[in-house]
């Protein structure tokens, strides 16, 4: 689906409404289909892994060891295809066709889960188990490389949130229908004397049949892409070794994809160490089996949240250092698992390493669909979750021997005290001291602002300081974009469509809307090329002060609709992506420069600026004389911003008609539209302005606009001097 068709698929099924970003991606169709279907397949996924762990135990029964041998080899087993499958699997998901091989990996793993009661055999079982997880290491690069070709790309972290909630939070009622159907199971026996089953054959059935419903319903998915590699298969692409080797080549190149790679590994290989020593380590601390229920279900309580809401709490942190230091913190929770000697502290911190755990998880996976381009994503996803089954079966199998060669050590403290660690603590804390490493090597590899404060970025977070505040009465809108985006042209079509509803609307720009503003715009884009970039930004700064409190506060305090052209996304962009000014002074700079008001929307207009550059004619101002370079700087910081709160960005293909972008537009305002007051509106240009649609010309496409600059014309009774702002008249207001 090409990025027209999916921006125009997202306005149809409601995305662009702000107020509820996971209810707007469930809105789109084809995802919804496809989160259907996962669900059902992680559903199985858990329930399998409960069935298949009861029931090696169950046929290998014995002695203690004996039983706990077969349950060992059926986890190990579910990670050794990845050795080896698990490339090959990339490869599939990039050659086939995506649909197919989703549906066709449903069947199989139906067959196969059906067959294991049913042969009965522990050996069975075993190859079952190695077949089972084949598939599905084809199966999940095929699921991660078709969702970026189902959702806009400013919704891709949501739709990944909304997958790896689904994936984890199935554990849960997996748990619950497994006990609920083993009860089932145990009361058939006993009523039907024909059915003489195991006490897990009914959830094994059961969850094959989960598989076979969530082939049925990927099988009406026809939206999924098929082959990304477009055109005739050559001879290089028909070999396997090669196209794997591609894939791992494009990883070891890329600073960002290296550092991710790291430390998700390192994730993993700390969660290997929880999860093969957690009820060892919950038995030296006195706990039974429900200490150890205790203890599991903190750490998938904290994932649960931290894959749900931790990117929305982090909002205003770059998903780049939000990776690395989420990954950090995470170690050091599992450092404090370590240390306290106390089950309640250790549920907390618990909470703490899953929720950590969580936020690294989700962003990583968000960042290698964003990064990645679609003809290797698949094979980047595969590799990946290749890296981490090997470091999780590494660590399964070493972390035991690790702690049983350690031992109980003491340690002394004051006032005759003596804490004891056993060798499952000692482990866990060296696990927590490794992926803290991993934590800090990922941020260094990944780190997108160099020389700012990380201190400042995050105190800036949980300050609120970057959030700003929205407007209690009235509706502000923003349109954002590079050159020739066309935000002149939709703001005065948006306000027009606004007016005919009956709501009074303002339509202005940056710079230059103000008396003191004409004056700095003209500086700014037609005066001296000399000026520097610090000064640059003071000087937009104090156009921004003026225009806030001069025009657009008194505005919406009436109640009133403010369109602008141009905000504060032109400043982080221009002089932030642009000139590489430090991000977080520009923030602070914008922020007091318009006293921390925020536009209810956003309506960022995306283009690729040759295709910008081109649709403007005249003499170019200083900015649009600017390299390609520092446009496409521009551009990739505008996306970077609504990536960071996508519930008040509206991001928009802008090489789409005219009249289809209007259209998805108006659908983004329209939710908005409930507390806003009516009356006649009144717009910058004069009367009729915004009601008058032109071809394309200079003016439409916002080239000379710099980093603010709306539609200038010039006013009949003040030659050479652009047109006033209009402000609602009292018999308009009335």
């Amino acid at each position: 689906m090409s990025e027209h068709e999916r921006s125009t698929s997202t306005v149809e099924s409601g995305m662009s409404v702000p107020a509820n970003d996971i209810r707007g991606v469930l809105r789109i169709k084809p995802f919804r289909t496809l989160w259907i279907a996962l669900g059902l397949s992680s559903l199985g996924d858990w329930l399998g892994l409960l069935a298949l762990t009861a029931m090696a135990g169950q046929l290998a029964a014995g002695n203690y060891r004996t039983e706990n041998f077969a349950i060992a080899g059926v986890l190990l087993l579910r990670l050794l295809p990845a050795v080896v499958v698990g490339p090959l699997g990339g490869y599939i998901a990039d050659r086939l066709d995506r649909r197919w091989t989703l549906v066709v990996g449903d069947v199989i793993r139906f067959v196969l889960f059906a067959s294991i009661p049913i042969v009965g055999t522990l050996w069975w079982l075993y190859v079952a188990t190695v077949l089972i997880e084949a598939v599905s290491l084809i199966w999940l690069p095929s699921k991660d490389a078709a969702v970026p070709n189902l959702v806009p790309r400013d919704r891709l972290a949501v739709a990944n949130q909304v997958s790896m909630v689904t994936t984890y939070g199935s554990a849960l009622p997996a748990a619950l229908l497994f006990t609920f159907l083993a009860l089932i199971n145990s009361s058939l026996i006993r009523t039907f004397h024909w059915f003489n089953g195991g006490s897990v054959d009914l959830a094994l059935y059961f969850n094959a049949l989960t598989f076979l419903v969530g082939a049925l319903v990927v099988a009406r998915l026809h939206e999924v892409s098929g082959r990304p590699a477009s055109g005739e298969i050559t001879e290089e692409q028909t070999n396997v070794l090669k196209a794997v080797i591609e894939g791992w080549r494009f990883v070891a190149q890329n600073r960002l994809i290296r550092g991710l790679v790291i430390g998700v590994v390192g994730a993993f290989a700390a969660g290997g160490v929880v999860i093969g020593l957690g009820r060892t380590y919950v038995t030296d601390l006195g706990g039974g089996a429900a200490g150890y229920g205790v203890v599991f279900g903190a750490l998938f309580t904290g994932l649960a949240a931290g894959m749900a809401v931790g990117p929305r709490f982090l909002v205003g942190l770059s998903r780049r250092r939000m990776f690395g230091l989420t990954l950090t913190a995470a170690g050091l929770s599992l450092i404090a698992v370590a240390l306290f000697q106390n089950l309640v502290l250790v549920a907390f911190c618990t909470v703490l390493l899953g929720a950590f755990a969580g936020i690294t998880w989700i962003t990583g996976y968000t960042l290698l669909g964003l990064e990645v381009e679609d003809s290797i994503r698949g094979r980047t996803f595969a590799f990946v979750q290749s890296l981490t089954k090997i470091a999780l079966a590494a660590v399964l199998a070493a972390a035991p021997a690790i702690a049983g060669s350690i031992g109980a050590h003491g340690v002394e403290l004051p006032g005759k005290v003596t804490l004891t660690y056993n060798g499952a603590a000692i482990t866990f804390l060296l696990g927590g001291i490794a992926a803290t490493a991993f934590g800090l090597v990922s941020f260094r590899q990944m780190d997108d602002r160099p020389g700012v404060s990380v201190l400042r970025d995050v105190r800036a977070v949980f300050s609120g300081h970057d959030r700003g505040f929205y407007a209690d009465t009235g509706l502000f809108i923003a349109f954002e974009g590079g050159e020739g985006a066309g935000k002149s042209t939709q703001a005065r079509r948006l306000a027009r469509w606004l007016e005919d509803q009956g709501h009074t609307v303002t339509v202005t720009h940056e710079p230059g809307a103000t008396d003191i503003g004409r004056d700095l715009r003209h500086l700014l884009l037609h005066g001296a090329s000399g000026i520097s970039p610090r000064t640059e930004a003071l000087l937009y700064a104090a156009d921004k002060a003026e225009h806030v409190d001069s025009m657009i506060k008194p505005v919406l305090a009436e109640g009133a609709v403010v369109i602008t052209d141009r905000y504060v996304d032109s400043a982080l962009a221009y002089q932030g992506g642009g000139r590489d000014l430090s991000q977080s002074e520009l923030v602070r700079l914008s922020r007091w420069a318009t006293g921390g008001l925020r536009p209810h929307l956003t309506v960022l207009l995306d283009l690729p600026p040759e295709a910008g550059l081109a649709r403007v004619d005249g003499t170019p101002d200083r900015l649009e004389r600017e390299p390609l370079e520092f446009h496409s700087r521009v551009r990739q910081q505008f996306l970077d911003l609504a990536a960071l709160d996508p519930e008040r960005y509206a991001v928009l293909d802008a090489t789409q008609p005219v009249d289809e972008l209007a259209a998805q537009i108006r659908n983004a305002v329209r939710p908005l539209l409930g507390g806003v007051g009516g009356g006649v509106g009144s717009e910058v240009g004069g009367p009729g302005a915004g009601g008058v649609d032109r071809p394309y010309d200079r003016r439409d496409g916002d080239s000379g606009d710099g980093d603010g600059g709306g539609d200038q014309r010039e006013d009949p009774s003040r030659p050479g001097q652009p047109v006033q702002p209009q402000r609602p008249s009292e018999e308009a207001q009335a």
